[in-house]
């Protein structure tokens, strides 16, 4: 028997019509624009290694960002000269 006044938690309270958390990304919470998720596919699906940490596709996200970022600064640097 439920105790009247508790709170349901989980997807029982999905179920009966309760209002569903936005889901945060790995992206939002490491503050990144690449996707984390994806990248962590991929280091899983190539088969590079054994084991893939959970810091391991969030770490290069963010390197591959940050050269990304770095390329588009120069190119914009070059068209500006030019």
């Amino acid at each position: 028997m439920e105790a009247t006044g508790k709170a349901k938690k989980g997807a029982a309270s999905r179920k009966a019509g309760g209002p569903r958390k936005k889901a945060v990304t790995r992206s939002i919470r490491a503050g990144l624009q690449f996707p984390v998720g994806r990248i962590g596919g991929y280091l899983k699906n190539g088969r590079y290694a054994k084991r893939v940490g959970t810091g391991a596709p969030v770490y290069l996200t963010a390197v591959l960002e940050y050269l990304a970022a770095e390329v588009l600064e120069l190119a914009a640097n070059v068209k500006r000269d030019n």
